[in-house]
């Protein structure tokens, strides 16, 4: 019992520390909370979070990797993969972020934040077909997004299929014509205005 009220104090805690804004105060919360109960899938996932925004991320890989051995199958897991995959890649480990992207898109293939997280590993690798075919699943989740559709143009390039490349751009001009233009000027397909450069530093290099 006294466990118990322990574990709610520190989390009642740790959410009010957040909400002050003090993240290291929060994550000494959460490790003490995991000390209560190492396994505590919420408390593991939050302590990633946090370690992440302090700028720890191989603490914050070792929490994943606890935590995905952890939790069961379906959205819960995916996540935990997911996540373990983008901080994976923010830290230039492409080759294990890939396997992780992986293992969230085989428990929800719907996932189109992974589908687009293991294109940039494929891209990295210049698997530039498999990256083409995640991509395709990226833009059928996520239409009117331009990260998808950017990336499929460029991956239509690296393979010379510049016809089709043209058509991904023809498709992006209808909703986001600052993208297309972009893509246009940084391949040589054509000319746009100085005003659309800002649009290509909001293109993430990592899983968003």
């Amino acid at each position: 019992m006294r466990l118990a009220l322990n574990y709610r104090v520190l989390r009642m805690q740790a959410v009010l520390l957040l909400v002050c804004g003090n993240k290291s105060g929060a994550l000494r919360r959460f490790e003490r909370m995991l000390q209560l109960r190492p396994t505590d899938r919420y408390a593991l996932a939050s302590r990633a979070h946090l370690q992440v925004a302090l700028n720890q991320p191989e603490d914050a890989i070792a929490c994943l990797q606890q935590l995905t051995g952890l939790a069961p199958d379906g959205p819960q897991a995916a996540a935990a993969w997911f996540n373990l995959g983008y901080v994976l890649q923010q830290a230039g480990r492409h080759d294990d972020a890939g396997p992780a992207f992986q293992r969230a898109l085989v428990l929800d293939p719907s996932m189109d934040r992974a589908w687009y997280g293991l294109a940039l590993v494929l891209m990295q690798q210049r698997q530039f077909r498999e990256a083409v075919e995640a991509l395709k699943k990226n833009t059928a989740l996520q239409p009117m997004s331009p990260y998808g559709w950017y990336r499929l143009a460029q991956a239509r390039l690296a393979l010379g299929q510049t016809d089709k490349a043209r058509g991904v751009i023809e498709h992006l001009r209808q909703f986001e014509p600052g993208v297309a233009a972009l893509l246009e000027r940084e391949n040589g397909l054509g000319q746009v205005d100085s005003s659309d450069e800002a649009v290509v530093r909001a293109v993430p290099d990592a899983a968003h």
